[in-house]
């Protein structure tokens, strides 16, 4: 998902090029890396952008519940949304990036709903990690050897 493009939002051609990569590693037992920079669902395109985010989390309970096979979920500055509230939350293992914004909504609509004052940096990756949402923090120029360490923990074959 490119951020450049209309905030990386997730439209109906973007969620079923997701749900075919899922389906595809499915069908040859391969795991998911998915890397995530989006701003949520495409709202211009109404329900058909909402709709991608219960079909690629089908996509990926078939890949992981059915078929046993790890999904990674890396999540980037920014991510929030509808991403952050379906697939970027449903890896096997979740990983993101030091101080990056994960949210489902911005932190002036979470006070307008809420009525108080929220902390400063309660949606960058290092206070959420501390709450329990991540499993780790790796920075971009580490993260292949994690996850070739990942992969070789799970018994997965190097090519």
């Amino acid at each position: 998902m490119d951020f450049k493009f209309m905030g990386g939002s997730m439209g109906s051609v973007v969620g079923e090029k997701i749900t075919r990569l899922i389906e595809r590693a499915t069908a040859e037992s391969l795991p998911v890396i998915m890397v995530c920079a989006s701003g949520g669902a495409r709202m211009q395109e109404g329900s058909f952008s909402l709709m991608q985010m219960a079909k690629i989390a089908s996509a990926l309970y078939i890949h992981q519940k059915d078929k046993k096979l790890l999904y990674i979920s890396i999540l980037t500055s920014p991510t929030t949304g509808g991403v952050t509230a379906s697939f970027g939350m449903l890896g096997d293992i979740i990983i993101a990036e030091p101080k990056a914004y994960i949210a489902f909504a911005g932190k002036r609509v979470i006070e307008q709903t809420l009525g108080q004052k929220v902390i400063e940096d309660f949606q960058v990756t290092e206070h959420l990690f501390g709450h329990g949402l991540f499993d780790l923090i790796v920075s971009r120029n580490l993260l292949k050897g994690v996850l070739s360490e990942l992969f070789r923990l799970y018994g997965l074959p190097r090519k």
